[in-house]
């Protein structure tokens, strides 16, 4: 009887252990995914998730914000199996990467309009590329220099780990210039997710952000923009940002480590399939595939 008790405890810890470490072929995490980074689009990504696991009660996709950092670092440090992000991966992040074994792929799975938001009783209808620098520098600091009340600009901006930050500052700040070092005024207000921007937005009459255009309600209002004074002034709509109108628009990626496998394969999948660039476009973004 004791040999009987011995033998079938040793049997239920052989088929324990080897449960515990039978070859995972989705995630990191076996029937499980981790999807950090962005949060520009963690609300899309969301979206997608519950669609996906929706036929597949076997499955559960973790999705985490905290910007666009965030989601590389995570990818680089094993945490995440998709990195989200809303802009390119930088070289020395790649160098990184590589320094860590870890090999990023790149997804385009959408297109943005970064918008312009004001207060919906701010009565500025219009901003030029070059009057957004001066206001984000600070060289423009009062709402009556461009048609507005005689009100002080209060500057709301991304913190520096967001893809969302990044962007801003390469395109308007610096005017797509690598070597320029100009930066965001001191006394810009660094907020922690565009949910924020948004939110002091909507409260603050003489606040000033910019978040993805999803983003956009009838709580606030987004400015339309133009590259000058003398060009077209442009609203952040998916069709102006799908024909290259709109003058701040930009990619929405995912990266893996390495080509994708399994699960995380069938997310991506998912997420370029017809389905999921609807989805795309139910949430606001721009979809790549027509």
């Amino acid at each position: 009887m004791k040999r009987f008790k011995l033998t079938a405890v040793i049997f239920f810890a052989v088929l324990f252990i080897c449960a515990c470490t039978r070859p995972k072929e989705n995630g990191k995490y076996g029937a499980s995914m981790q999807i950090k980074g962005s949060d520009t689009i963690v609300n899309l990504i969301q979206v997608w998730a519950e669609r996906f696991v929706a036929d597949k009660p076997e499955m559960n996709v973790g999705v985490t914000g905290g910007g666009s950092g965030t989601g590389f670092a995570a990818l680089m440090n094993g945490t995440c199996d998709i990195a989200m992000s809303s802009r390119e991966i930088e070289d020395k992040e790649r160098t990184l990467a590589e320094n860590k074994n870890i090999n990023p792929v790149e997804f385009i799975v959408g297109l943005d309009g970064l918008a312009i938001l004001v207060n919906k009783n701010n009565p500025v209808d219009n901003l030029t590329i070059e009057q957004l620098r001066d206001i984000f520098m600070a060289k423009i600091t009062n709402w009556k220099e461009v048609g507005g009340q005689d009100r002080k600009i209060v500057i709301l901006s991304r913190e520096s780990n967001s893809g969302t930050h990044m962007f801003f500052k390469e395109h308007v700040i610096r005017r797509g210039d690598k070597n320029s070092k100009d930066e965001f005024a001191p006394q810009s207000l660094l907020m922690p997710s565009s949910q924020a921007i948004y939110d002091e937005v909507y409260q603050n009459p003489n606040a000033l952000g910019y978040v993805g255009m999803g983003f956009i309600n009838n709580g606030i209002k987004a400015v339309s923009v133009a590259v000058n004074a003398s060009g077209a002034y442009i609203y952040p709509t998916p069709d102006n940002v799908m024909s290259g109108k709109y003058p701040v628009s930009r990619p929405l990626y995912l990266y893996t480590d390495g080509q994708p496998k399994g699960m995380v394969k069938e997310f991506i999948d998912y997420a370029l399939s017809d389905e999921g660039q609807k989805i795309v476009l139910e949430t606001d973004f721009v979809p790549i595939i027509n």
